[in-house]
């Protein structure tokens, strides 16, 4: 696999609950490809991921897309996003793709989705970001 910014990033919280791994990318054309585990505790009554959890893993696709884009240069603050819930999600593995549409100096714009193991779509989604230095939007770990 191709290395990118993301390998020098330690892996916050959220990412960890969510399952989050990487499994491909194309930095320089803006493109990305996550792993997540939809587990058990994610699901609604009915059995399904709930979508405020899908909603996380989409924006924890679109955003390391920029991220990955920049060499690590630039964190993204999601300003808006678009979610559209085209089939349900069940537990296991979930895969995300996402690419960046339009890098400006401020902003950005993205595109993912969420998909079965078996390729088909379940979540679509659009959005925007601010986008801020790397150095001034995550602190330094301390020891």
């Amino acid at each position: 696999m191709i290395a990118t910014a993301l390998d020098h990033l330690p892996s916050p919280p959220c990412a960890r609950l969510l399952g989050w791994h990487l499994l491909d990318a194309r930095p320089q054309e803006g493109w990305i490809r996550i792993g997540f585990v939809g587990k058990p505790d994610f699901c609604n009554p009915a059995g399904l991921v709930q979508g405020g959890i899908l909603s996380a893993m989409l924006d924890d696709t679109m955003g390391p897309a920029v991220f990955a884009m920049t060499d690590g240069k630039l964190y993204t603050s999601t300003i808006s996003m678009t979610v559209n819930f085209l089939k349900p999600a069940r537990p296991g593995t979930i895969i995300g793709e996402a690419r960046v549409t339009q890098l400006g100096k401020t902003v950005a714009f993205m595109e993912g989705r969420l998909m079965a193991e078996d390729g088909t779509v379940r979540a679509p989604a659009t959005a925007s970001a601010r986008l801020v230095e790397t150095a001034k939007a995550i602190a330094p770990s301390v020891s």
